[in-house]
């Protein structure tokens, strides 16, 4: 390994433990009748006022914001009563990603039982790339459809969304992505980015827009007389959707996400959808098995999400539409085995981009990372962006190249807005797209060079001199000898986990090891004792700090509880250790 290597992934985690105003603590702590530790842990996010705190711990659908005040809400709903009433032909036009299959399922399900005349679309990764094509705007024209409806995609697509007119087509944009300067023309556009849009929640998935499309869509058939109270649709039973496609996406975990999420996930665990179902068997997700955020994020949405990255995404849409238990099954199991194949793929564009960082000398002096291969698949390479994002703390840009143009995918680290990054390098880029943490691109093959040099020169100037070197955000100092049951039932209020709501992150000082072994593949197994108890730790990807842990070490780590062998028992999730001073 080069030196270089070296370097970039020898710099230690600098632990950094949250300053807190202890004003808000207190208002927080007397709000929610609390204990401190629950108030310091709300405060640390974002969580100052008793308002606040009492929203985020009650997160009840009622708390939800007004789908009325969504720009253009009203346009949108009126168009789609009148397609359905004359029995337009309507075509929801998505991404192929878990937010944009949830969110033509979601769709598609809800304007099915209205009667609707309704299909869908979602083009080829490999073929066709993101959004909205002109090609695929004609051949839905051409079958009869007036009414198109985009989902995770169209708000970037001016010129696609004015051939669609042109071609006698309504359109409609369902959208979550940064706003551009120019927009679409469209009867409606539904995005919470929008300058103008006086919705107060502006980090929702796609699924989630959509599904508050539905809440206003809903209460205006209502007012129509189309159903009543005992005959309309129940929207609650959609949530299964709706959580799959908002964790998927890693937006935030707060405000209307957070509340979103935590009944979605009550649904997801009841749910009844048969390939929902039979998804959740083939991943290994017991029936009597809560299902969490987690769960979600990495044994469900992966699998999901594999049609998309290397076949077809329709195999998703309809694993989620279908009514059948037998076709659920197949489906399943065709996505399970994608999802084995991509996973083989994934490892080797990792240790190919690796390899190649070990034998560039310049790695550990540059701010970003980008590299393009010929050799790899577009429909992985966003996920070994995102691990190598995480693994050196810098943006990264993989571009898979095919035919003299290139097709990137874009992952950012904390302090760096890609979606802005990439518009300072527009030269270079024939398309993009995307918001803070993640983005898509193109490019030609012939300016990979020169893109590469303006985005290193946009991230230098971007990021602080430190910006690069691991940095691991602690919530408080605790003695490790007080986590009990009762400790693990305060810090459960906070949940569901996710981006802006991580589990709570804790610093323990000076326990003593009493037993450490390596298990599986890089990891390490502690036995640690604190307060006269003994604590079982795991620490994952952590075999290589196994010869700090001899004597007393520090932890940085969450509390959990691990079942085994019908037994309960509290560990440790240890993400940093080091040797205590």
């Amino acid at each position: 390994m080069s030196q270089a290597r070296d370097s970039a992934q020898s710099r230690e985690a600098r632990w950094v433990l949250a300053k807190l105003d202890p004003a808000h603590v207190e208002t927080v702590r007397e709000a929610l009748g609390t204990d401190a530790l629950v108030a310091r842990l709300l405060v640390n996010r974002g969580v100052t006022t008793a308002e606040e705190a009492r929203r985020f711990c009650r997160a009840e659908l009622s708390d939800l914001s007004d789908a009325g005040s969504v720009k253009d809400m009203p346009a949108a709903v009126e168009r789609v009563i009148s397609a359905v009433s004359r029995r337009e032909k309507i075509c929801i036009y998505g991404d192929y990603d878990v937010d944009g299959v949830t969110s033509v399922a979601l769709l598609l399900g809800f304007l099915r039982r209205l009667g609707a005349d309704v299909t869908y679309y979602i083009p080829s990764r490999d073929k066709e790339g993101y959004g909205l094509n002109r090609e695929a705007v004609a051949s839905i024209a051409d079958s009869g459809t007036t009414l198109l409806v985009t989902v995770d995609c169209g708000i970037s697509a001016a010129d696609e969304v004015a051939y669609a007119a042109e071609r006698g087509m309504d359109v409609i944009v369902v959208d979550h992505h940064q706003v551009p300067a120019r927009l679409p023309e469209a009867v409606a556009l539904l995005n919470p980015q929008r300058a103008d849009c006086a919705f107060p929640f502006k980090d929702l998935a796609a699924v989630g827009v959509a599904f508050f499309f539905l809440v206003a869509l809903r209460k205006r058939l209502r007012e129509l007389g189309t159903f009543d109270a005992h005959t309309q649709p129940n929207l609650r039973e959609h949530m299964d959707l709706v959580v799959l496609g908002t964790v998927a996406d890693v937006v935030p975990l707060l405000g209307d996400n957070r509340i979103l999420v935590k009944h979605g996930l009550k649904e997801l665990t009841r749910t009844r959808r048969p390939g929902l179902v039979q998804l959740k068997e083939v991943a290994g997700v017991r029936s009597d098995q809560g299902v969490s955020a987690r769960t979600v994020g990495f044994m469900l949405a992966p699998r999901l999400n594999a049609a998309g990255r290397l076949e077809d995404a329709r195999f998703g849409v309809e694993l989620l539409v279908t009514n059948d238990p037998d076709t659920a099954r197949d489906l399943a199991e065709k996505l399970n085995w994608q999802n084995a194949r991509r996973q083989k793929i994934e490892e080797d564009i990792f240790n190919d981009v690796n390899a190649a960082i070990g034998r560039d000398p310049g790695i550990a002096g540059r701010h970003s990372i980008v590299m393009a291969s010929e050799s790899w698949h577009p429909g992985v390479i966003g996920i070994v962006a995102s691990r190598l994002a995480r693994r050196f703390w810098r943006p990264v840009v993989l571009i898979a190249l095919k035919g003299g143009k290139g097709r990137g995918s874009a992952r950012s680290v904390e302090g760096f807005h890609m979606f802005q990054g990439l518009s300072q390098c527009a030269e270079f880029i024939t398309e993009f797209g995307g918001h803070r943490s993640a983005a898509g691109l193109t490019l030609r093959a012939a300016d990979v060079d020169r893109f590469a040099g303006k985005f290193e020169e946009v991230v230098a100037q971007t990021l602080a001199p430190d910006s690069c070197v691991p940095r691991l955000d602690l919530d408080v100092e605790i003695d490790a000898g007080t986590v009990d049951a009762g400790f693990l039932s305060a810090i459960e209020r906070l949940e569901p986990h996710g981006s802006c709501n991580p589990a709570p992150l804790f610093l323990a000082s000076r326990l003593r090891v009493v037993k450490s072994k390596v298990v599986g593949q890089g990891h390490l197994k502690l036995s640690l004792a604190a307060g006269g108890r003994t604590f079982d730790a795991i620490c994952f990807g952590l075999e290589s700090k196994g010869r700090l842990a001899t004597d007393y070490v520090d932890i940085a780590f969450s509390p959990e509880y691990n079942d085994w062998n019908n037994t309960r028992s509290i560990q440790f999730r240890v993400q940093d250790l080091r040797r205590s001073g």
